[in-house]
């Protein structure tokens, strides 16, 4: 009888498998990406753990489904269970990337302790030592040395310090922890993968295992994940797909709080909003959160409001924050004119550079814009546009703005200035601010148009002219 070969050769890239070495994959074409992976005993490849033939699945109706199996465990940090859309859900994975050095580790540490649950929890770490972890939980107060007040939380964090899978999966079975923080993704292995650790089959594979674990027992998994020079979570696209939430962490330095501000954005939630942000400030203790953003992205300044500076009432998730978008024009120093916007998408800055060039004669084509938001955050919701307009015409004109007023509304490419939703919500957030005045959309919802319940600066506009004339009069 032929004699079974003990190895076969995959592809890193794809996970293509071969039965003899090739240059190029056949499958997703790249080279010197194949190789030698070691077949099991049941002469089946990455299987994993086990399979119980004995054990075969059946179906069950869903009205006998226990509802307690999709409840979720609140991880003691409000910020955090806002983004999650109310709490950790239990069966889920959520994977966690940001920038190095931006407090992710920081951030799941903090959710170990202060996890609103009794069972284990087990703190996977590939990157540091069992010391330095420990330097970091005192840091934070969370074990309790010298007369801390949370060291019964800090007992119940248990910590390996191991990226091969096949040990991670022996003391899962073993201790059965309800939360799982791996940090990080990139370091896990295992041989079944490939030899060399660390490829994106390495890493689509051992996360695979791990999420089908917690989603067989009645547990959760955080996954950190490192980020590339784009801002994208390094690794397959497919890494995102496999898991239940995606939660991004970045930050920016801001002088309204002294110290340096850090954002928690869900780019896919399956359990909740994606559009839901939580605030936090990083300091000696660690990441705290900002329950009430009120006055954090803008600016305090005394006198006349400089010209290119608008106040933008925009929606973040449920909440209502009031950021400072400052415009700049200059000469352009080449042929063509450039857009330089981090915070605010740069395809969007050219649209209403356009409009406000075709309909009210203002002549941007020759002139560089410069587009920033105050405090660092980035902003994606349309409310923004009428503020954008407003302030990159008050930078070419060199008008500026009446003080103390506020400004919210999505611009048409016909220079119309469309609805918002919750334009209520927004006026009451700048008065509670001490604005004065707001500008906004023309609507026929009573829920949403500017009336005299709202004061007589609430002013309506329904076109990018009116606005101009409204704010700026006959200058």
């Amino acid at each position: 009888m032929k004699k079974q070969k003990a190895f076969i050769y995959r592809c890193s890239a794809c996970g293509h498998e071969e039965l003899k070495w090739l240059g190029r994959c056949p499958e997703c074409g790249e080279w010197n990406t194949l190789i030698e992976t070691a077949v099991n005993p049941a002469g089946r490849p990455g299987s994993g753990r086990q399979a119980d033939s004995r054990s075969i699945p059946q179906s069950i109706p869903l009205s006998s489904v226990d509802p307690q199996e999709g409840s979720r465990i609140s991880s003691g940090i409000p910020e955090l269970d806002r983004v999650l859309g109310g709490g950790i859900m239990k069966r889920s994975a959520i994977l966690v990337g940001g920038e190095p050095g931006i407090g992710k580790s920081t951030l799941l540490l903090q959710a170990a302790a202060a996890a609103e649950t009794k069972g284990r929890i087990l703190y996977i770490s590939g990157e540091e030592s069992a010391g330095q972890v420990r330097m970091r939980a005192d840091r934070l107060g969370i074990t309790g040395i010298g007369g801390g007040d949370r060291c019964d939380q800090g007992d119940r964090i248990e910590i390996v310090c191991s990226g091969k899978l096949e040990e991670i999966e022996t003391i899962l079975e073993a201790v059965r922890p309800v939360l799982i923080m791996v940090d990080s993704a990139q370091t896990l292995y295992t041989a079944e993968a490939g030899m060399a650790p660390g490829t994106v089959n390495q890493m689509k594979y051992c996360s695979f295992e791990l999420i089908s674990w917690v989603k067989e027992h009645d547990a959760a998994l955080f996954l950190v994940a490192h980020v590339t020079k784009e801002g994208l979570i390094s690794g397959p696209k497919t890494l995102e797909h496999m898991v239940d939430t995606v939660l991004y962490f970045d930050g920016a330095a801001s002088a309204a709080n002294d110290g340096d501000c850090r954002f928690l954005r869900a780019a896919k939630n399956r359990f909740g909003s994606a559009e839901e942000i939580g605030i936090f400030t990083m300091g000696e203790k660690g990441l705290s959160a900002v329950e009430d953003p009120g006055l954090l992205f803008l600016v305090r300044r005394e006198g006349a409001i400089p010209a290119g500076v608008a106040t933008a009432a925009v929606l973040e998730g449920s909440r209502t924050l009031l950021v400072e978008i400052q415009a700049l024009t200059v000469s352009a120093k080449g042929a063509m004119s450039r857009v330089f916007s981090d915070r605010i998408d740069s395809g969007r800055v050219s649209r209403i550079a356009a409009s406000l060039e075709k309909h009210l004669g203002l002549r941007l084509s020759d002139q560089d814009l410069y587009i920033n938001v105050a405090g660092g955050i980035r902003i994606q919701e349309v409310g923004v546009e009428l503020a954008l307009a407003c302030a990159i015409y008050s930078a070419r004109t060199g008008l500026p703005l009446p003080s103390g007023t506020v400004i919210a509304g999505e611009l048409s490419l016909t220079g119309e200035i469309r609805p918002v939703r919750r334009l209520s919500s927004r006026i009451k957030t700048a008065r509670g601010l001490g604005f004065t005045g707001f500008l906004g959309p023309v609507s026929e919802g009573a829920d949403t148009a500017p009336t005299e319940k709202t004061g007589s600066e609430a002013r309506a506009a329904k076109d990018i002219k009116t606005a101009i004339r409204v704010l700026f009069g006959d200058k």
